[in-house]
């Protein structure tokens, strides 16, 4: 009897040491894909924001060429509505 016992014993230790290399693995998992995200943001948000500023800086540029520096530069050359039955 008492060798039916250990092996039980043996068995829920074995569990237990692969249940917490589960959790371990688990967590470094966890860290790596937080660390490639905190890359990503590194990364890619000032190459979208430089992207993003440049698509506005030249649209207002073109925007300041054809309409210069007044009131239509910034309520607009027509009328909102005018626009959009002018399409």
């Amino acid at each position: 009897m008492p060798r039916s016992d250990h092996s039980s014993d043996s068995s829920s230790n074995a569990s237990y040491d692969s249940d917490e290399d589960y959790r371990l693995a688990q967590k470094e998992w966890n860290e790596s894909l937080e660390e490639l995200q905190q890359l990503a943001l590194v990364l890619l948000l000032p190459w979208v924001g430089k992207y993003f500023g440049r698509k506005c800086s030249y649209w207002l540029y073109d925007r300041y060429t054809r309409v210069g520096l007044g009131k239509s530069f910034f309520m607009g050359e027509k009328p909102l509505a005018w626009s959009f039955f002018s399409r």
